[in-house]
């Protein structure tokens, strides 16, 4: 006899007449959607303002981490530096699976499925729970062989494995949060998530130095108490965002069977965000790469990285908010049919980057020196972040052009080529190109710097290309 609970796998959902169902534009009753019918640029800078300003302070929480870290060595710094490919690895998981889940939930509310978007939206929380539990028992096992592999050793070792393990069995946070947001983000609400960044970076402030340094009578953690007050504060954003998130029309408190996985849609999210999940895991392994590259020359240079990265990220937090709003209005007018409207988003999305990002890279360029030096007083970290910086002024446009074809394709529900794209950016033109460069030509670390820029530059141009053809494509 098959039990009522194998077969809730397999039956479509019913829905009681009691929950507060969706009108046929997938959003609460007397309500049209306005993600397919106001005007786009308005529309973009609704979603991407505020998902920039909580980006904005999601950066600075990772710089408040930098600061108190170099107050305690240069040594702490690197092994923040060191385990940022790994920390990237939870971010890609959760980052894929948000995508995913937008992608089809944003489809399904513009074709007006409403059925569907609810049961995408309740499915992917329950995926993000059990990819969390396998991430941290994997983390945990394989985290030291990957440290040792990039070189570290002694005290630097066990700084990296005490921030890093912590981060692991908080990681069910970062996936609870991820999947919320991406629910909130195909209705267009990125608000909710920016305000848990802010009220989060303003948390760390205190709770950093409260765990790191021992205040209060709290014990003295050092580099672990920055992981510590990261999953405290990940673990109060969950209760935030979920609640946020399930007092949408999305979730429906009578239908305690859709929280049972079920294949047909854990499948397409599968489909959908596995290739995201992998995207961002060639980003991490790219960051590994590089990361391996410059270990070769200096463990300044690692710190130098680490610091430079995350200025680079600060210039560049337009392109998130333009990345979600992309993703969300083309997915959302995709659903409805609307090809004038997707690629009138992508024009929109292009010029207001470019009209952003241009002055950012000089002031980057001009900057540079004054920006290490906020960081570090090492002379010898602060010369190499500065030219790493002005090399990476000049991507600023190429990451436009970049991550918003990469959104488009995601919202036209072809993740397939994203993967390919984030592969042969992160992976394969960095092995080959920084090697020729810095084993060939012997150009040192301005050859891994100069590697980038190529890399970054190649990705974008053939992106676009792509992009543009698949429209085309789309509309004979």
């Amino acid at each position: 006899m098959i039990s009522p609970a194998l077969l809730c796998l397999f039956k479509v959902p019913a829905f009681p007449s009691n929950h507060r169902l969706l009108n046929n534009t997938g959003y609460p009753e007397g309500m049209d959607n306005p993600l397919i019918k106001a005007p786009i640029p308005s529309l973009i800078r609704k979603i991407a303002i505020p998902a920039s300003i909580g980006f904005f302070f999601n950066t600075m929480f990772n710089v408040v981490d930098t600061y108190y870290a170099g107050l305690v060595s240069v040594d702490a710094i690197a092994a923040l530096s060191l385990s940022f490919p790994i920390f990237f690895i939870i971010l890609a998981i959760g980052t894929g699976i948000s995508t995913g889940a937008t992608a089809l939930i944003a489809n399904s509310l513009g074709a007006g499925d409403k059925k569907k978007a609810m049961l995408y939206a309740m499915q992917a929380v329950t995926a993000s729970v059990i990819v969390a539990l396998v991430l941290t028992g994997v983390g945990i096992l394989i985290s030291p062989m990957l440290f040792v592999l990039l070189g570290a050793s002694g005290e630097y070792l066990t700084l990296s494995l005490g921030y890093i393990e912590v981060i692991f069995y908080g990681s069910i946070f970062f996936m609870l949060n991820y999947i919320f947001n991406g629910i909130l983000s195909a209705t267009g609400d990125t608000k909710t998530f920016r305000n848990f960044l802010i009220v989060g970076f303003f948390l760390n402030l205190i709770l950093d130095p409260l765990f790191m340094f021992g205040w209060l009578g709290f014990p003295a953690l050092g580099v672990a108490g920055v992981a510590w007050a990261t999953i405290a504060i990940q673990a109060l954003g969950s209760v935030y965002m979920g609640w946020k998130a399930t007092s949408t029309p999305l979730f429906c408190k009578g239908c305690k069977d859709l929280w049972v996985p079920r294949y047909e849609p854990q499948k397409e999210m599968a489909k959908q965000g596995f290739p995201a999940s992998l995207n961002m895991m060639a980003m991490a392994l790219g960051i590994f790469i590089i990361t391996y590259f410059i270990s070769d020359f200096s463990q300044a240079g690692v710190a130098a990285y680490g610091i430079g990265t995350r200025m680079e990220q600060i210039i560049l937090l337009p392109t998130i908010g333009l990345n979600i709003a992309v993703l969300t209005l083309v997915a959302q007018n995709n659903g409805a049919g609307r090809m004038d409207r997707v690629k009138e988003t992508i024009r929109t999305s292009l010029k207001f980057g470019a009209m952003v990002m241009l002055p950012a890279s000089i002031i980057l360029f001009l900057l540079s020196p004054y920006l290490m030096a906020l960081f570090t007083g090492d002379p010898e970290v602060i010369n190499i972040g500065t030219t790493y910086l002005r090399f990476a002024s000049t991507l600023t446009v190429a990451y436009v052009t970049l991550y918003t074809t990469v959104s488009s394709l995601q919202g036209l529900k072809r993740p397939m080529m994203v993967l390919v794209i984030g592969l042969s950016r992160q992976i394969i033109l960095p092995i080959l190109v920084i090697l020729i460069l810095t084993r060939v030509f012997d150009l040192g670390l301005i050859g891994i710097w100069l590697g980038i820029v190529i890399c970054v530059w190649s990705a974008a141009i053939f992106s676009y290309w792509y992009m543009m053809r698949t429209l085309h494509t789309l509309e004979s």
